[in-house]
């Protein structure tokens, strides 16, 4: 699956696809903005076989889940040295919060801004579960547990 360009930021990739982007582009960098409860309870993507680390920072605050008002002022001061047109690879639990992220920061001035489809965990299946039919969890990436 190739990026499909959306309106206001660069497009979606696979899980799959945003880990070969990392391995390829020094630059790039994984911006996780799930909560600090998702990343604590579920899990976060685990980027040391690349020397990288995951960005992150919460779009929205648990448990009110109001929108940070300053995330990209946030992110911008978490992010590294690499100018305003490195890879930013957004990923959320299944790819909602994620895609209003990548629209926040192309807005802010980044220019390639893209959303990870299918989340960490994915969708649902029929067991009403997540984490088995897509995402970066389901398609073996690798990622920890605290």
């Amino acid at each position: 699956m190739a990026a499909q360009s959306t309106a206001g930021y660069a497009g979606d990739l696979s899980a799959r696809e945003a880990y070969s982007i990392l391995e390829r582009d020094k630059a790039a960098v994984l911006v996780d903005v799930r909560t600090q409860a998702e990343w604590t309870y579920v899990g976060v993507p685990n980027l040391s076989e690349l020397g990288k680390q995951t960005i992150l920072v919460e779009w929205q605050a648990y448990p009110s889940m109001k929108v940070d008002a300053d995330f990209a002022p946030r992110l911008n001061q978490a992010l590294p040295e690499s100018g305003a047109d490195a890879p930013l690879l957004f990923l959320c639990r299944s790819g909602g919060r994620s895609r209003a992220a990548a629209i926040a920061m192309t807005t802010a001035g980044h220019t390639r801004c893209f959303n990870i489809a299918g989340g960490f965990e994915g969708p649902l299946d029929d067991k009403q579960q997540r984490g088995a039919v897509d995402g970066w969890k389901a398609q073996g990436l690798p990622w920890s547990q605290s």
